[in-house]
């Protein structure tokens, strides 16, 4: 079959599409031919940690398809099902995906869209609901709101019940996200849009704060915190990984802050949320929520696809059509 690998040196990745053996399921993983599989930027920065310096790795960590093969142990699927999950090794015609991070995937849903959710509206979902705990009525600010991420933070948080405020340096994206229910947009890349949500929240602040640029905007996001607000961190694109922290605002208000990231968490620790997850937020997609799929690019494109994600151009997810 084929399949994309990342050869990481230093500082520079370089991908190449190799011949591999198609994989055997073990007891508890399905064999899936995937049909499209999202992009995510942090699996292609160099540095971040998900590649060891000097190795090669699959790449590719969502995507979409049909059951082809089962292990011994698998008793919730059968083969000729369409399902959409976690996995590694996404960018192929083939992926393994352990049960437990495989999902039934909804009949309104395209392959396309199926693809983008499983990584991106899981960490979202933890974010918002369970580290974040963000309740209807309340504000949530996105930095960055236009990147995959952030279009998905803010189709949860309105289907949620919040006010959403999103930052980004292009207006005409903040003007296309109204559709989507932004409830303010602050067309910026610096770290200068606190007065801006302090008018939107009556002085009030944030409640919960989910941070997709990185250290360049933390103090700022910080000083726009309600009391008791949370403060999520899931990436750093500014590739700033320092930040001042103001430990009196941080015990004054009884604020939050806390990562959002998968690195580090086996198998089990991934699919822990994956119950509530299918019971609360996949009933919604396709009908309440709309997974917001930018561009979809051939197999064959995926540098092109990887360089339109790069360039900023993009709202919402960026897609790999798998080989037909």
């Amino acid at each position: 079959m084929q399949s994309y690998w990342m050869q990481t040196d230093n500082d520079t990745a370089t991908l190449s599409l190799r011949d591999v053996p198609v994989p055997v399921p073990g007891p508890a993983q399905v064999l899936v031919r995937l049909r499209a599989a999202g992009l995510n930027r942090g699996e292609f920065i160099v540095g971040h940690g998900l590649h060891k310096a000097g190795s090669a790795k699959p790449v590719g960590m969502e995507g979409a398809g049909e059951v082809v093969q089962v292990g011994a142990e698998v008793t919730r699927f059968k083969v000729g099902e369409r399902v959409m999950g976690r996995c590694p090794g996404a960018f192929a015609e083939y992926a393994l995906i352990d049960e437990r991070e495989l999902m039934p995937m909804p009949a309104s849903l395209s392959w396309e869209e199926a693809a983008s959710v499983p990584l991106t509206f899981l960490v979202v979902y933890d974010m918002l609901v369970l580290q974040g705990r963000l309740k209807a009525g309340e504000w949530l600010l996105i930095n960055g709101v236009s990147s995959g991420v952030g279009v998905t933070a803010l189709q949860l948080g309105k289907a949620l019940g919040a006010k959403v405020i999103g930052t980004s340096g292009s207006a005409e994206k903040l003007a296309r996200l109204e559709s989507l229910g932004l409830d303010v947009g602050i067309c910026t890349r610096a770290a200068d849009f606190k007065d801006a949500v302090m008018k939107a929240t009556d002085s009030q602040g944030v409640n919960l704060v989910v941070n997709t640029v990185g250290g360049t905007v933390f103090a700022e996001n910080m000083r726009c915190m309600a009391f008791e607000g949370r403060l999520a961190t899931v990436g750093y694109v500014d590739n700033m990984l320092k930040a001042e922290i103001d430990l009196q605002t941080l015990h004054s208000k009884r604020l939050t802050l806390f990562g959002v990231s998968n690195k580090l968490r086996n198998s089990e620790q991934r699919a822990k949320a994956l119950p509530a997850f299918t019971a609360e937020v996949l009933p919604w997609l396709g009908e309440r929520i709309k997974p917001r799929v930018d561009q979809v690019f051939d197999f064959a494109d995926l540098a092109q696809a990887k360089a339109c994600m790069e360039a900023n151009q993009h709202l919402g997810k960026i897609v790999l059509r798998a080989p037909a």
